[in-house]
């Protein structure tokens, strides 16, 4: 059985609250999706906004490897012949050879929305459909509302599958629109629809109801050969069905050969890069793609995966370009401990009393409010100073930290002063920045650039900061998380403290301490 994706994250991704591409983030959404394999693109509605327009001119001078880009659009306006149509003349004219056009399957939204009657609607959407294809290569048509409407009026909902197949459509689209329709009803549906209609069929599910992609499998369990979706499930409301869960699931639980198993393994770096052209954070749950989708907390999950994988993974990892992670924290048994170490080269022995020892400080350490999850960096210090392979290149003498605050001309000004031991040299300098740990950082490197000059390549992408404990009020104790970047990775590195400032310095020291430790153990 063969099965096409249809990716809209161009489209109906962008409509994701907090979306908005520019034009050159869609071309190289456009280059990503392509080069990983997905059969159709759909660009977007060229006759609805400048933007629209220059990206299908743009896309004209883009080679695509092998994706095919379709332009969205609607059905004709009633009363207007469809050659004279703006919107179907603007898809004609987008320079692509593919057309995806919606119209109403739902009699409510026929009466209600578009106030025409019944058999108008129908030769819409043959008009508009029969249009397309004396002018394009391929055009498929998304029954919107679809199963809603067939819920209601099932015989109208056919009605408008077959207006379509008249218009000489490729694929009938059936669409979730709202979202709500459940599993069992999909399948059901799906199942008459077939003895219904001659056209090869497609889904479009909405995940208003956590449903979409088990709905998008569903129906291609029961003979769908298209499947719509987008990238991390982005999209209006609750989003879309999401293209990351819904493409393993088909090649390696549904064996149908959907992309290569090397267009496979780029899946999550295509995830984590659209979301950084989208400007959101990476959602570490989602499946298959999400960073903690193979990680393991629980000692006695580690211990087990550390024998065989499929104890506690449903696939491997890397078939999706994802990796097995352990993490190290209060549940953690030595299990945890051992592989963590051997994933930096370090044998432990279970039986050595400093093994015990440092489990034991890490879950004394998590008791107070450490995470070493995502601040890997820390614990790997703290790892290598238990077993004797890393001293501190540094020592904190001690450290001040100015607010200045002038209410008369709103100047603002944060002073830190840091006093350092450098084998057996006290070192004392100052900084300026925005804020104290800007002033911190900059101190400190003043500090230690003269001696380590490596540190002038690293620098802060990420700071954030949790309360722990919010019942204590200003009295509580709050995470510090750091993200530092050089020119070959990223690590992080965690602070706790009563005090802000404080838990900042232990995170901040910990980025150039590992940092460090890193370039001298070239």
């Amino acid at each position: 059985m063969q099965v096409k994706l249809f990716d809209t994250t161009l489209r109906d991704g962008e409509q994701s609250e907090g979306i908005s591409f520019t034009v050159s983030d869609k071309i190289k959404i456009a280059k990503l999706l392509d080069e990983m394999g997905i059969h159709y693109l759909e660009g977007g509605w060229p006759g609805s906004n400048p933007k629209a327009v220059d990206f299908f001119n743009a896309m004209k001078s883009v080679k695509l490897k092998r994706a095919k880009m379709v332009a969205f659009g609607s059905t004709k306006r009633h009363g207007n012949k469809a050659s004279d149509d703006v919107n179907l003349r603007a898809i004609v004219d987008s320079g692509v050879r593919v057309a995806c056009i919606f119209g109403k399957a739902w009699d409510f939204h026929v009466t209600h929305a578009l106030k025409i009657s019944l058999e108008d609607n129908l030769e819409l959407i043959t008009d508009s459909i029969r249009f397309l294809k004396e002018n394009m290569d391929e055009v498929f048509f998304d029954a919107e509302h679809f199963f809603d409407g067939y819920k209601k009026n099932p015989e109208y909902a056919i009605k408008a599958l077959r207006a379509a197949e008249a218009g000489g459509v490729d694929v009938l689209v059936l669409a979730d629109t709202n979202g709500g329709t459940l599993t069992h009803e999909v399948e059901e549906i799906i199942r008459v629809v077939k003895t219904k209609v001659n056209t090869p069929l497609g889904i479009h599910a909405h995940n208003d109801s956590e449903l979409a992609v088990a709905n998008s499998l569903i129906a291609v369990h029961n003979g769908a050969v298209q499947v719509q979706g987008t990238i991390n499930g982005y999209g209006e409301r609750a989003g879309n069905a999401n293209l990351c869960s819904i493409i393993p699931s088909l090649k390696l639980k549904m064996n149908i050969n959907c992309m290569t198993d090397e267009e496979l393994r780029t899946l999550t770096e295509v995830s984590r890069h659209i979301s950084e052209i989208a400007n959101l954070p990476h959602n570490n749950h989602l499946a298959y793609v999400g960073k903690s989708a193979f990680a393991h907390k629980g000692g006695i999950h580690v211990s087990a995966i550390n024998k065989h994988s499929e104890t506690y993974e449903h696939i491997k990892p890397e078939l999706v370009g994802n990796e097995q992670r352990v993490l190290v924290s209060e549940l953690s048994g030595v299990s945890n401990l051992k592989y963590k170490a051997e994933k930096i080269g370090i044998n432990l022995d279970d039986k050595d009393p400093a093994v015990k020892e440092l489990l034991k400080d890490i879950k004394e350490l998590e008791k107070i409010g450490y995470q070493f999850e995502e601040g890997e960096a820390s614990f790997e210090l703290m790892l290598k100073r238990a077993t004797g392979m890393h001293k501190r290149f540094f020592d904190l003498v001690s450290f001040r930290v100015i607010n200045d605050r002038y209410a008369k001309d709103d100047y603002h000004l944060v002073e830190a002063t840091v006093k350092l031991m450098i084998n057996d040299e006290i070192i004392h300098t100052a900084g300026e920045g925005a804020g104290p740990v800007g002033a911190l950082d900059h101190a400190l490197r003043k500090a230690i650039e003269s001696k380590f000059p490596e540190i002038k390549t690293m620098h802060l992408v990420d700071y954030r900061v949790r309360v722990l404990n919010s019942t204590d009020g200003t009295d509580a104790k709050v995470r510090v998380i750091i993200e530092s970047q050089d020119d070959y990775e990223t690590w992080g590195t965690v602070g706790v403290s009563a005090n802000i400032i404080e838990a900042s310095w232990f995170a901040l020291i910990d980025s150039i301490e590992y940092k460090l430790l890193k370039e001298r153990s070239k």
